[in-house]
Order: structure tokens, then sequence, then C-alpha cells
């Protein structure tokens, strides 16, 4: 602009360097001598977007998200907000906040890789089982054990049972209930529990095999055991979703005891478990008496 205004470059050359219109380089030549060179910048420079969410809304949201959902993440954190609260934001807005606030890190930035095992590809041909002990009524009950049944080909969560800790017996009555309401798999895909594989080497009898396996084998069931936690990863991916989201589900529902959760589980509990591929309503799992 300046070479136009100083007679070294016509205005149609201008406009073509520009891309411009010859009418839309007229008006800045107009605006640069009025107001100088400064004049062109766009007007709304340094002005907040209109889409903005106020400093007010973002700090009453941080503060909810510390005082109550501190240890969420950000997807649980944002349903809560709009479910409990009535706020409304977008997931990667309240990330951002928690992230700025530090509540939220990524799991990313302490991720290991290793490589994955491809999944099968018919749904119902191998179900990943596994037992996850944690504190799942937190401090209003004792630490108890979840049985996870996770579909390898689609990753749908096939079943979920409380017991109080993982046995043969516990595993057996899983095990009825999965035949009874999918059928039989060709294979159960399972870490090295002694349930599931014989931990001493010189076991006279039994050909090897634990109870549990020998009754697999009756039903033309084979079960094979991971050498790593990472083999199974659908079924330990699941578990930490569930320990995430089910532990609050189960806090934010008033399930404060085991007796209470196995009257409220089988009666008027109804809570659905988002984020999982494909949701689960919680009112189905069983619970052990």
């Amino acid at each position: 602009m300046s070479k136009v205004i100083d007679g070294r470059m016509t205005l149609v050359s201008a406009a073509h360097v520009l891309d411009l219109s010859e009418r839309q380089v007229r008006r800045l030549l107009d605006r640069i001598r009025t107001g100088g060179a400064a004049s062109i910048r766009h007007k709304a420079i340094g002005r907040p977007s209109n889409n903005r969410i106020s400093d007010g809304v973002r700090d009453y949201a941080v503060t909810l998200v510390r005082e109550r959902y501190a240890d969420f993440g950000p997807t649980l954190a944002t349903e809560k907000l709009a479910e409990r609260d009535g706020l409304r934001v977008s997931r990667e807005t309240v990330r951002g906040w928690m992230s700025d606030a530090g509540l939220w890190l990524s799991r990313k930035q302490r991720r290991t890789f290793h490589q994955p095992r491809l999944r099968l590809e018919a749904y119902g041909e191998l179900v990943q089982i596994d037992g996850s002990e944690h504190r799942w009524f937190e401090d209003r009950g004792p630490p108890c054990s979840l049985l996870v049944f996770v579909d390898d080909a689609t990753g749908r969560l096939m079943q979920l049972r409380f017991v109080r800790s993982e046995s043969a017996f516990t595993y057996f009555e899983a095990l009825a209930l999965y035949l009874k309401r999918h059928g039989a798999p060709i294979a159960f895909y399972s870490d090295k529990h002694s349930v599931f594989r014989v931990a001493k080497k010189d076991a006279k009898g039994g050909q090897g095999m634990t109870q549990f396996g020998r009754a697999l084998c009756e039903l033309n069931i084979e079960i094979l055991c991971a050498n790593s936690s990472q083999a199974k990863g659908r079924v330990e991916r699941m578990n930490r979703t569930l320990q995430d989201r089910l532990v609050k589900e189960l806090r934010l529902s008033g399930i404060d005891a085991w007796r209470l959760a196995i009257r409220s589980c089988r009666t008027s509990w109804r809570t659905t478990m988002h984020g999982l591929r494909s949701p689960l309503p919680v009112w189905k799992t069983c619970i052990d008496r």
C-alpha cells in the first residue's frame, strides 16, 4: 500500500497482488490516509469473541469441579455439570479448564505403548474375563471384586458381577449366568489367576487343569491365559473405565453399603453407564450374596 501511495505501483497492480478488488484497495488507501497504517487492522482484533464463555461461568465451573468432581475425568465431569448443576459446556472446554487449573493430566503424557493384538472377527467368539478388586463403595463399604466380561471383537461390555472375592465358586456362578444369557464362546481369555491356571508345576492329577478349566473343557470352551496385562488390554481398559465411572455413579446415586447396593440394583436403580462402546444399564448387574 505504501508503494501505491508513493506512486511506485498502480492501484490495479496492488489489487492483483493483494487478491482484492480495486474498490477494496481504494477503501484501504482512504483509511490509511485518514488514520494511518494502524487503521487497516481488523476492527475485531483485541475484542473477545461473541461466543466466548464469561470468566464468571468458567470460575464457577472450575469451583464445582474442584469441590464435587475433583477426581472425575473431563468427559464425566461435563456430564455431571449438565445433569446435576445445569451447566452445559463442551467436553473440550471443560478439559481445558481442568488442565489450566491442574485438575487433569492427560494419560497420553504418561502412556506406554505396546504392540496390539488383533481383534477376532466374530462377535462372541472370544470373551476376555477379569476380576477387578477395588474399593467400589469407597469408604462406605468393604473392598470387593467385580467380575468383568468383555467381547474381544467389539469391545462390548457383556456382563458385570460383584463378588466378595475371586474364587472358583464365584467364577462358576458368573459363567452360568453368562452362558444362560449369551451362549458359549469358543474361548475365554484371562490372566494367570489360580482359578484359571495351575500354580504348581509339579501338581499331581487334574491333567494340569484347574476345576474351572476342566469345566470349560467339558463344555468344549477353551481357556487362554495371557502372559501380561497388556495382552488382554480390552478388559483392562474396561476395568479402568469402570473404576473411574462406576465408583462415582455409585457415590452420586447414594449407594453407600453392600446390602443397600444389592437392594437398589435389584429394584429401583436405573443408572446407565455412558462412555462405553455399548451402554449397559447397571441395574442388570448381579450382586453376590
